[in-house]
């Protein structure tokens, strides 16, 4: 598999991780080779088996996981053409803004090297607030791509800004960014 189809899927803890299982079988199913990494916090919401059955490849949940010499999340930077962070919690969005590195996920986005793109989803109240509104700014002027968050149904019952953009549309915007990177 050319390198433009490996993808590392970072899955933090909102309860949209559920629609990064469907993320994950889409990429599949277009020929991508899924690596997922999850915040301990997502395991609680979506099992770790799920993600490694949809994937088939071993899923990355800790640091101190090292079945290789090499660093995991150095390996997977030199094969990975994109990150993709769906769902991105406003925790994990702050993190990479402040180049914290204090577990799997956000220690592979620091080795990171390709195009990040980032599917927030986190209550309204939590996505209008300004420490995340800076935080996004400085991503983007980083060149951190983002997808979203769309308005909808959040989990709180309120309909509003927030909700993680469909599983659909993450895949039509990695072909695109895949697309121009061209072949690995």
């Amino acid at each position: 598999m050319s390198e433009g189809r490996n993808i590392v899927l970072g899955v933090a803890g909102s309860i949209a991780a559920y629609k990064a299982a469907d993320l994950t079988s889409r990429l599949v199913k277009e020929k991508f080779n899924v690596t997922v990494i999850m915040t301990e916090s997502a395991t609680r919401l979506v099992g770790e088996r799920t993600f490694f059955t949809l994937s088939r490849n071993k899923v990355v949940t800790s640091l101190w996981e090292l079945p290789e010499w090499q660093p995991g999340h150095i390996e997977l930077a030199r094969k990975a053409s994109l990150l993709v962070i769906a769902p991105a919690t406003a925790n994990i969005i702050g993190k990479i803004a402040s180049g914290i590195a204090d577990d799997a996920l956000s220690t592979y986005a620091m080795s990171h090297s390709g195009t990040i793109l980032v599917a927030p989803a986190m209550n309204a109240r939590m996505w209008r607030n300004p420490a995340v509104r800076d935080n996004c700014g400085k991503l983007m002027k980083r060149g951190l791509v983002f997808i979203g968050p769309g308005k909808g149904s959040l989990a709180c019952g309120d309909e509003d800004d927030g909700r993680m953009s469909e599983p659909v549309e993450i895949l039509a915007r990695i072909k695109e960014l895949t697309r121009k990177r061209g072949p690995g």
